[in-house]
C-alpha cells in the first residue's frame, strides 16, 4: 500500500509537466513505428547530496562533501547501468501497449540497434542518432525516449532518487511531432521515505531499485498517452502488473562509555563512505 501511495504521488508529478498530447487520427495514420532509447552524454548518475545540504556534515567528519558525492556516484554507478535504465523504460513501455496496430507491426528492436550500430550490451547513444537510417527498415514513425539525468539529491537531510527526461513521437518524413511528453519524477518532491545515502552506500541495490520502479511509473504514464481514446482501434488491454523487491536494512549498534580519553576514528577504507545511522 505504502508503494502505491508513493507511485501515486509521483503520478502527479509526471503529470504536472506540459505535454503534447497524442491525436487518435494521427496515431491511426502510422504504419510502422520503431522505438530508441538513449541516455543523453553526462545525464549520470549524479550525486547532488552532500555538497548541496550540510545536514551530513557530522556524519563525514574529514571525508570532504565533493569527495563523499563522487565515492556516492561509483556506487550508483554500480547498481544500475546505463543500458538496464534505457532498455527498462523502452521495453516496459512497448509490452504493455495493446495488441493492434501500428503497435504489432513495429521494427524490430534489434534492427534497430544493428542500424544504429548501438550495443545489445553496455553502450547506449548519447547523442541524437540519424534516424533516416531506419527508413531502409519500413520506419515511418520514430519513439523516442530520452533520459536527461538520473541520480540521487537531498534536501534538510531528506535525500532520494530522480529521474528526469522526456518522450516524444514524430513522422520520419517531415519530423513533426505528434507527441511528447516530459517527465522529472523526484522522491525528494514527493515526499517519499528517506533514501539513506550511507546505506545506498552499503547497498546499492536499494538505489536501483527506487530508480527502476520510477521508470516503471513513467513506462506506465507513456502507456497512457500512446494509447488516445479518440481512434478507431480496439480498446487497449490493461496493463501487466510489475514486481517490486524490498532492500534489506542495516544495523548499526554502539555502546556508551565514561571517560578515558576517545581512541582515534579509524579511517574509512578507499572509496568507503561512513557507516549508515541505526
Amino acid at each position: 500500500m505504502a508503494r502505491s501511495l508513493f507511485m501515486g504521488i509521483l503520478g502527479l508529478l509526471i503529470s504536472g509537466c506540459a505535454t503534447q498530447r497524442l491525436a487518435g487520427a494521427d496515431l491511426d495514420s502510422v504504419q510502422r513505428p520503431a522505438f530508441i532509447s538513449r541516455i543523453e552524454d553526462g545525464a549520470g548518475p549524479r550525486s547532488m547530496v552532500f555538497r548541496d545540504d550540510d545536514s551530513y556534515g557530522g556524519k563525514l567528519k574529514k571525508l570532504e562533501p565533493k569527495e563523499a558525492d563522487r565515492r556516492l556516484v561509483v556506487k550508483l554507478q554500480r547498481a544500475v547501468t546505463r543500458f538496464e535504465i534505457s532498455e527498462r523504460l523502452r521495453v516496459n513501455t512497448l509490452t504493455q501497449l495493446p495488441r493492434e496496430a501500428p503497435w504489432t507491426q513495429t521494427v524490430d528492436p534489434a534492427q534497430v540497434a544493428s542500424s544504429l550500430e548501438s550495443f545489445l550490451v553496455e553502450e547506449v547513444p548519447a547523442n541524437a542518432p540519424d534516424y533516416e537510417l531506419l527508413s531502409p527498415l519500413g520506419a515511418d514513425t520514430i519513439v523516442e525516449f530520452v533520459i536527461q539525468g538520473y541520480g540521487m539529491r537531498s534536501k534538510g537531510g531528506h535525500a532520494g532518487a530522480f529521474v528526469e527526461g522526456y518522450g516524444r513521437m514524430f513522422s520520419l518524413s517531415g519530423r513533426s511531432e505528434v507527441w511528447r511528453r516530459p517527465f522529472h519524477v523526484d522522491q525528494v518532491a514527493a515526499g517519499a521515505p528517506h533514501l539513506d545515502p550511507f546505506k545506498v552506500g552499503k547497498d546499492p541495490e536499494l538505489f536501483r531499485l527506487a530508480v527502476t520502479a520510477m521508470l516503471d511509473e513513467v513506462a506506465a504514464t507513456f502507456v497512457k498517452d500512446l494509447t488516445p481514446k479518440d481512434r478507431h482501434g480496439s480498446a487497449p488491454k490493461a496493463a501487466p502488473a510489475r514486481l517490486e523487491g524490498n532492500g534489506p536494512d542495516s544495523v548499526h549498534v554502539t555502546g556508551r562509555q565514561a571517560a578515558p580519553p576517545k581512541p582515534a576514528e579509524p579511517e574509512l577504507p578507499a572509496g568507503e563512505l561512513p557507516a549508515p545511522d541505526p
